[in-house]
Order: C-alpha cells, then structure tokens, then sequence
C-alpha cells in the first residue's frame, strides 16, 4: 500500500496533510500497489515490444501525406496537419466547455469520409450521446457508440471492431479489474492510461482521450499522464464569451502552442476562420486606453484588444487587476512607466483587460500594455489604425520580436496603416515593406510616446 497525491500523483510511504509535489492540501489517498502478470500494469508493459532491429534514421520511410483530414481544419491546425497513426492524444479543459461536442463532430467528420469510428463514454447513456448528436448533425452509420467503464472491455470491443480512431470520454471513468482502487484515482487513471496508449501504438488507431480538470485548470490525475501521450491539448474559454480556443500544450507531430478558434452556436462548436476579426468586431473606436496588437499564437498572426482603465485610487493601496495577461508583468511595466517616462502610475488604480477572454503571454505584448497604460493615464486615444508590438526592457528599451513580417501583413490585411515596431540592430534584417502600411521603428519608451501622441 501506499498514498498518493490524487492531483500531482507524488507517492509517499504515509500519509502526508500537505503534498510536497504540487502543495495541495488533504489530497493524499491510500492505494493498493499490485504486480499482475496478466492485465495489470508491469503485464501490460511486458507484453508489448515493437520488435524491430536498430536503423538507421536516413533509411526510415516517413511521409507527412500520411495524415488524416480530420475534416475541421482548425483542429488540423492544432494537430499539425491531420491525424497521425497510432497517436494518442489528451484532450482537456473545463466542465461544459464543449470537449465532447467537438469530438463527437470530429468523429462524424471522419465517418462521412467511410471511416469506422468509436465513441466510447462512461459518463452518458448512449440516449444522451444520441440527442448531442442531433443537434450537432452527428448520424452517421459509420459512428459507434459504446457505453462502458472497464478497461478490458473497451480493449475487446476495440479489437474486434478495428476502428480507425476511438475517443475515450473520459479517462478518469475508465478502472481496470487490476487494481482495487476507484475509477480516477492515480493508480487507475495511470494503468488504463498506459493500457489504451499501448494499444493504439500496436493498432495504429488514434485514441483521443478526455481528461477532466482540477481547480487550478491542470489535468486531473498523475503529471506523468501528459508525458506520456504523443500530444496534449487544452480547451480555453468560458460560458460568458461565444468563442473557445483549443490550444496545443503538447505535440510530437507539429508545432507547440499552436491554437484553433471555434464559436459555440445551439448546433455545435464552428471554426472561426478569421480570428483577428472576431476578436476585434467589437472594438470601440477613439477610445482611450484600447489598443492592438499583433500577436503570435503558435505559427498563426492574431490581433488582439489591450484595454486599460487608470485612475486615482481612494485607497492607501492602489489596486492592480490584470485579465488575460500576467499580473506581475503588468507591475514591472507600471513600475518602467513610472521611473522612466515619468507618468506617476503608483497612485492610481489599473485595471487591464485582453478583450474576448484571450490569454496572452509572450512578451512582444509589452510594448501594447505600455501604450494602453500612457493612452487611459493621458486620457489620449491611440490612433485607431495603429497596432503596436515589441518586448520592454528595465531600462525602457524596446527589444526585437520575432516574426515581424508575418505581424506586419496580418496588421495589413485587417486595414491598420500604422505598425510601431522596435528598431532592429544591423545584424537583423529589415522587415519586407508592405503595401499601404508605414513602419515605425523606436527603440525607447520615449520614441513610442511620441509616434503615439
């Protein structure tokens, strides 16, 4: 026997009131710790061997067209072009936040493509998956529906259908007969985990699985979970904005961080193509306080609304509340604002807010805070055609970003004229000068204040 933290999975020998792994408090469980040569963990690893000699890497036959079109292509994007063979992947976020509903959208895009396709759920009866599927066209011959918690009933059912992809919803219902312990616990979550990963390497079939979320929004159950499936993705959003953003912690088969943009409407989640757009379809205009920027997600240009509200605190302690960015960014930035530019900030009230919902945190934000910050402080608008973007340094220094010229054209296309950037050194190329868009490069806090008012 032993405990083991049922939000980090950190095992000690006792009982522990705090966990030293994650800091959570009275989440030590008491679990039972078997070895089983059959259907149990260490027989699960045992029999499974890929048996092939060392290669080498030159004479491996690899081919990106191998690739499934899942047939929605923000979730292509997120996935780095498709379905890959064999890989498993995890998928989490919050209660009601649309999980199912885009897997089971998904699956019906596969099955209109002739694909056998499984949807396995220990949550709903088959009755509920039924009338979710109504409303999202899901009707396809080709889309199975399996009710069922046990482990080694799945793993039958999977071998006698084959199917070509198979979604699990969601891993913390799933027990194996292995372990003594409830369903969700470390150890089940771990094995049936392992189990259902070995299974789709050996068969080829992409397995989705669904994780639930714990308080603070990580995947509940043991850590080593994200490390062992192929790619891990995370629904973003909340029930009081339309859209949901499904981003790529995680992915052996493309790039990280990369994110698709989906809108929640009464017939199912529906891809959001241009997000720029959406993002700014509200956007007041002459506003002061609001300001865009360009920024990266992933490989994918978006701009996104800064706003800002400044004013004089009635408190001995003024207050600092920042949404969609981090906090303690936001102070060092109030701090550089304050002793370099001389805007007296450390008396009023900021309240910064990323229009949407959105969550940003690469740096080349900064240069967008800054300037909200200075345009509600000065109660001076930003021109409405013109986007901001760069990193801040302690000393008011403008520091470079990357991939300007994909910022630029994005900013372009969405009609700005006005782009202010921070002037590049001489061992960095120029940005490529595109139509009907001037360039403003600064290199301090001071120029960008001045190209702003």
């Amino acid at each position: 026997m032993a405990f083991f933290c049922q939000h980090c999975g950190y095992d000690s020998a006792k009982w522990l009131g705090k966990c030293p792994g994650c800091g959570e408090w009275n989440s030590f469980v008491e679990e039972e710790i078997r070895e089983s040569e059959g259907a149990g963990a260490s027989g699960g690893r045992a029999s499974f061997s890929f048996q092939e000699a060392p290669q080498p890497i030159d004479a491996i036959e690899a081919d990106e067209r191998d690739r499934v079109r899942t047939g929605i292509g923000e979730m292509d994007r997120v996935l780095g072009g498709g379905l890959v063979a064999g890989s498993a992947i995890l998928v989490g976020g919050d209660p009601g936040i649309g999980k199912s509903t885009l897997l089971l959208q998904l699956l019906q895009h596969l099955a209109a493509q002739g694909m056998k396709v499984l949807y396995i759920s220990g949550e709903e009866s088959a009755r509920q998956i039924k009338l979710r599927g109504k409303r999202v066209g899901a009707d396809s011959p080709n889309l199975l529906v399996l009710v069922e918690i046990d482990l080694e009933s799945m793993i039958r059912h999977i071998e006698a259908i084959k199917p070509q992809a198979v979604v699990v919803d969601s891993i913390q219902t799933v027990c194996s007969p292995a372990l003594s312990s409830a369903p969700g616990s470390v150890g089940q979550v771990r094995e049936c985990s392992e189990r259902l990963i070995i299974l789709a390497k050996k068969t080829g079939v992409p397995v989705f699985l669904v994780g639930h979320v714990t308080k603070d929004g990580a995947i509940a159950g043991p850590k080593v979970l994200e490390h062992m499936v192929d790619t891990v993705l995370y629904f973003e959003g909340d029930g009081g904005h339309a859209f949901r953003i499904i981003r790529g912690i995680k992915n052996r088969f493309g790039p990280t961080n990369e994110i698709g943009v989906f809108e929640m409407r009464g017939d199912g989640l529906k891809e959001v193509t241009n997000p720029s757009a959406f993002f700014l379809a509200e956007r007041p205009k002459q506003a002061a306080g609001s300001v865009v920027v360009p920024s990266m997600e992933g490989t994918r240009p978006i701009l996104i609304e800064i706003q800002s509200l400044v004013i004089p605190t009635n408190f001995g302690m003024p207050r600092r509340t920042a949404i969609g960015v981090d906090g303690n960014r936001v102070s060092l930035l109030v701090a550089v604002l304050d002793k370099i530019c001389g805007l007296h900030l450390s008396s009023h009230d900021i309240f910064i807010n990323v229009a949407g919902g959105v969550k940003v945190s690469e740096p080349a934000i900064d240069l967008g805070i800054v300037s909200s910050l200075a345009s509600s402080f000065l109660d001076r608008p930003v021109d409405p055609a013109t986007a901001v973007c760069g990193e801040v340094g302690l000393a008011g220094e403008v520091r470079g970003i990357s991939r300007a010229d994909v910022r630029i054209r994005e900013a372009a296309r969405m009609g700005f004229s006005r782009c202010i950037l921070p002037r590049l050194s001489q061992s960095e190329p120029p940005p490529e000068k595109v139509k009907n868009m001037t360039i403003l490069p600064v290199r301090t806090l001071r120029e960008l204040l001045d190209h702003l008012f």
